[in-house]
């Protein structure tokens, strides 16, 4: 199975957040449409029939991406000030 590309998943999930807000304060067809696009295409994106495990399941995987980031080593560890040494 094809994973999504997390910069995608997290767009999805900050425009499906902010229609859900747009929506709950003032109810428009508009952004009813717009809220069941996103939420249609995040079903589709993380392979679910509910919007609210496609949100768990992309909650998921951008927390899984963040954590298997490499993060470099403290300059204290390997010997270094991290000071610049140019002056």
């Amino acid at each position: 199975m094809l994973e999504p590309d997390p910069k995608v998943v997290r767009e999805l999930l900050t425009r499906y957040a902010s229609l859900r807000i747009a929506h709950a304060e003032r109810q428009r067809p508009a952004t009813a449409r717009e809220l069941a696009d996103v939420s249609y295409t995040l079903c589709v994106m993380m392979a679910t029939t509910g919007v609210h495990d496609a949100v768990a399941k992309a909650d998921a995987l951008l927390l899984a991406k963040a954590g298997t980031a490499p993060q470099a080593p403290p300059a204290e560890a390997n010997g270094e000030s991290g000071l610049s040494l140019a002056v």
